[in-house]
């Protein structure tokens, strides 16, 4: 008969390889993907049309992120070695986590206030596509933290150049 669909074909079995890709569970290797991610990167926004909505991470950045983010962690040492000069002329840290960790060793105080700082950043380059209460670009963030971290070396060197303390480095 012309006209007539023919008799519809079952879907064939999986074969063997098929059947073991989907075995292997790519979600587990976390460092890999990171990793791999960061040297071939492929995923500049979220696969799906509802993505926009929710948080997804991507890595793929803005190039001009990670400048700011180098400027920034060379400050925040910049900072933890003008901390140090001027608690060795006087000066009481004021920030109560740090003073511390000062009060370990200073090793310390550098390794946590890096640590601290390194990741704070890291999590707003990663979420820097994003707004915050659907106003203020993530990024803006790190505009401001590099902001402060200029204004607190200048204040750090002003204090240090009032005392008439020199900074040898």
């Amino acid at each position: 008969m012309k006209g007539t669909d023919p008799k519809p074909s079952t879907p064939k079995p999986p074969t063997a390889r098929a059947v073991e890709r989907r075995v292997a569970d790519r979600r587990r290797r976390h460092w890999w993907s990171i990793w791999y991610g960061g040297i071939k990167p492929r995923r500049r926004g979220g696969r799906r049309r509802d993505d926009h909505e929710r948080f997804v991470l991507v890595d793929w950045h803005a190039w001009h992120l990670l400048p700011i983010a180098i400027a920034i962690l060379l400050l925040c040492a910049g900072d933890a070695v003008l901390t140090l000069k001027l608690l060795s002329v006087g000066a009481v840290e004021a920030n109560p986590l740090m003073a511390r960790a000062i009060g370990h060793d200073a090793t310390v105080f550098a390794a946590a206030k890096m640590a601290m700082t390194g990741i704070g950043v890291v999590l707003l380059v990663a979420a820097s596509r994003y707004r915050l209460y659907r106003a203020l670009r993530v990024e803006m963030a790190l505009y401001a933290l590099l902001a402060g971290y200029a204004a607190l070396i200048g204040y750090e060197f002003w204090l240090l150049q009032r005392i008439g303390t020199h900074v040898t480095i």
